[in-house]
Parts: structure tokens; sequence; C-alpha cells
């Protein structure tokens, strides 16, 4: 069972990082795609630059793997999209699933998406 978010749709996630409201804490976890093309990875995909993006290579699903090294509770996900600057790469759909390891994953969330392009993610705890 998830809590709803308190956070205001659309809210800015640096804006609320610097009042004290969320803090970020994808530094703490290791990152991995399930795949893209160079120059388009991970280091692309956590800057803070609206310019780059992970753009993936190969096929589908497209994943992005967030793990911790230890148990940590995660109350808020960030995904920044940009559908106009790259409609051909839009993804229809966005599954958060969560677990112990990789084998017992469980959908907690599920979202058709119309509208995403360039995802940046920024998990908040």
């Amino acid at each position: 069972m998830t809590t709803p978010n308190k956070t205001p749709p659309g809210a800015d996630p640096k804006q609320l990082e610097r009042t004290g409201t969320v803090r970020e804490i994808g530094s703490q976890a290791v990152w991995s795609l399930s795949s893209c093309k160079p120059g388009f990875g991970v280091d692309q995909l956590r800057d803070d630059n609206l310019e780059t993006y992970w753009q993936s290579d190969g096929s589908q699903p497209h994943l992005v793997n967030i793990q911790f090294r230890r148990k940590t509770t995660v109350k808020t996900l960030c995904i920044y999209a940009d559908y106009k600057s790259d409609e051909s790469y839009t993804p229809s759909k966005i599954s958060v699933r969560v677990g112990n390891n990789f084998h017992n994953l469980q959908e907690i969330r599920f979202s058709s998406v119309q509208s995403l392009s360039r995802v940046r993610l920024f998990a908040t705890a």
C-alpha cells in the first residue's frame, strides 16, 4: 500500500530540496540501464543539464534500475520529460517497481504516458 503524495503536482524538485522539503538520494544508489547509445547513459540521465538525456538502444522493455545498498524508503520519484524535444523516443508507459532484489519486484505504480520523452529521475526521501 502506498501513501498519497503530498508534493504538489508540477512542483520543482530542486526548489523543494533548497527549502528542505525533500532530500535528493539518487547518489546513494547504483544506477544501471537496460541499454543506451554511447554518450547517452546514466551520467546524462543524472546530470542537471536539461539538454542531455538517456537514450536507449536495443530491444524493449527499456529499463532504469536504481538499487540502494541498504533498505531505503523513497517517498517521491520525480521524472522530468520534454515531449517537444524528441517525440520519437516518447515512452508510452512507465512502471515503478520495488523489492528486495531484482527477482521479487512488485509494481506499485503504472502510468500510461502520452507526453513524456527525455526522462530525468530525481529520487527523494
